[in-house]
């Protein structure tokens, strides 16, 4: 089976904050990762989403026209996550042409099969500023939490997804003017409420659903799905294709998860060496589909997009899967790409290497609630987890070997009752990883994933080596021999997390790590063949001080 795997796409509006990090594309890589590694076919695919009052702000603010803007901001997004080693198979855009196309192409099968209504309504036209306001362009305070700057379309604060109207003292969000009139104008609507029934029967097949994603597709379910506004007065966007909509643009909650087509689109023309885009979208029977996303999004991709793709009609692969993921606090403060508050990911790698904050996010997903980022935490993760466990393991058993053997993995020895047991308890742990990561279930596969690193301590640490070659040479080879072929293991299994540790650690014991070589492979601990030279990359992982964590408070704030 093929697997498709998106994660939200990142806003075009500057750099993106860890918690947008762990809150989709570092869990999907994960498991695009980890998928591939056990052999099975994966397109990833991921990009900008450009398109909105937003971005056209965002420009403003920069002084550029906003398809500069967009240039910029694409390039510098697509290297940080290069970076931190995002396996993409195609980072793309929405505003590609492609995604344009294709988001005219759906809206005119929603428009045949009589899911698309003109109606007019009333919108905010700010005097001062000379033009109708986009939901974005205004701010004020939600009617439902009191947060003083939710906008126009959802409220930052609750979550809650709101209509320009309903905020308390609205305000332009260009000028700050309060000078503001309702007026009518004509727009385009989905009749969201007519697709009801079909995407409720939808949502009632999938089984592997987690609970959050569940919970907020039977919200909105159940409160009874209204017709929606698909248009907006914007000049940046996709062009509607109807008289009379000439200065206006599909709004960007319609065509941005039609970007996930769009860019598949692009990669097979550009990436694919001949292989179609309608393998992975229209090909039901052999694809799974996997999203990875944060809450805010999850109304629209439980519901909203699986009712456009519904009502198109035209065979659309809809997602298997939509993993979706609460916050990821900072001290008790929600991070904030508007705000900017918290930890951002290009000063993020300024400040230690990709692997150290993939592990430590991983550790601190937030599953089954919403989990707070601090310095703290942060430093006791890679000290205890990182430094203390598995690189000291692998410092220590690379050393003893240049000093003990010649830097070569020992010939002579033969496993006793030791090894037996610590094949069966690494065979259990590899299996408890592998099925939680199956699962989605990242914060247990990280648990799983320490404790084999925990088992090779312990085994070290019974065994010592460091007595044995005093007393029984050919005992200590074994050890020793076992343990640089866990090192190779425990290479393999923190790939997915890990990718760059996880190449140093097999290349460490003359291992190369293979794509489609599936962990079970290491299990028999024969992988490092006798006599190959070791080569010890040094201290992987260098501990944090609690100096440096009060140095980092006072930089970023707590």
């Amino acid at each position: 089976m093929r697997h498709l795997i998106t994660s939200g796409l990142p806003y075009i509006n500057g750099i993106k904050h860890l918690g947008n990090l762990v809150g989709s594309m570092l869990p999907a890589d994960v498991y695009a990762r980890f998928l591939r590694q056990m052999g099975h076919e994966v397109l990833y695919v991921c990009g900008t989403d450009e398109h909105g009052a937003p971005a056209e702000l965002a420009a403003e603010q920069a002084g550029e026209p906003v398809e500069l803007y967009c240039d910029h901001v694409h390039q510098e997004q697509a290297r940080i996550y290069e970076s931190f080693d995002i396996s993409f198979d195609i980072f793309g855009r929405t505003s590609s042409s492609a995604t344009h196309e294709r988001t005219r192409a759906i809206y005119a099968l929603l428009a045949k099969n009589g899911f698309i209504e003109r109606k007019s309504l009333k919108q905010y036209y700010s005097v001062i500023d000379g033009r109708f306001l986009a939901d974005r362009y205004i701010i004020g305070t939600c009617p439902k939490c009191g947060y003083d700057r939710a906008r126009g379309d959802q409220c930052e604060g609750c979550s809650s997804l709101l209509d320009a109207v309903e905020l308390i003292e609205p305000r332009s969000a260009i000028s700050g003017s309060k000078e503001l009139e309702l007026r009518e104008t004509s727009h385009l609507f989905l009749s969201l409420d007519t697709l009801q029934a079909r995407v409720e029967t939808w949502v009632r097949e999938q089984q592997h659903w987690p609970n959050l994603s569940k919970q907020i597709a039977s919200k909105w379910l159940n409160e009874g799905l209204q017709k929606r506004c698909i248009t907006r007065n914007l000049k940046w966007g996709v062009k509607v294709p109807e008289e009379g909509f000439e200065d206006a643009v599909f709004y960007v909650w319609f065509d941005a998860p039609i970007g996930y087509i769009g860019i598949t689109e692009d990669w097979a023309s550009s990436k694919s060496e001949g292989r179609s885009w309608k393998e992975f979208w229209l090909d039901k029977a052999n694809v799974r589909y996997t999203q990875f996303m944060g809450k805010d999004n999850l109304p629209f991709h439980t519901v909203m997009f699986p009712a456009m793709l519904l009502g198109a009609d035209d065979g659309w692969k809809l997602p298997d899967n939509i993993k979706g993921f609460h916050w990821l606090d900072y001290y008790g403060g929600k991070f904030s790409t508007s705000n900017k508050r918290g930890v951002f990911t290009d000063v993020a790698l300024e400040l230690y290497p990709a692997d150290y904050w993939r592990y430590a996010l991983m550790t601190m997903i937030p599953e089954g609630g919403d989990s707070t980022f601090t310095w703290k935490l942060f430093a006791s993760t890679i000290n205890k987890d990182l430094a203390q466990v598995l690189g000291n393991f692998v410092n220590r058993i690379l050393k003893f070997t240049e000093s003990k053997f010649g830097g070569l993995v020992p010939t002579v020895g033969i496993e006793g009752e030791l090894e037996l047991r610590l094949k069966a308890n690494c065979e259990r742990l590899v299996k408890e990883y592998i099925n939680e990561l199956t699962a989605l279930e990242f914060r247990n596969a990280l648990r799983s994933l320490r404790a084999l690193w925990v088992l090779g301590n312990q085994y070290v640490d019974e065994s010592a080596p460091w007595k044995e070659i005093k007393t029984d040479p050919s005992r200590a080879a074994v050890t020793v021999r076992s343990a640089l072929n866990l090192i190779g293991l425990f290479g393999a299994a923190s790939y997915a997390v890990m990718p760059k540790t996880g190449e140093q650690l097999l290349a460490s014991v003359g291992l190369q790590h293979g794509a489609r070589t599936p962990l079970h492979a290491y299990l028999s601990l024969d992988k490092v063949k006798p006599a190959t030279p070791i080569a010890n990359p040094g201290i992987l992982f260098h501990q944090i001080e609690d100096e440096t964590v009060v140095e980092l408070e006072k930089r970023f704030g707590r």
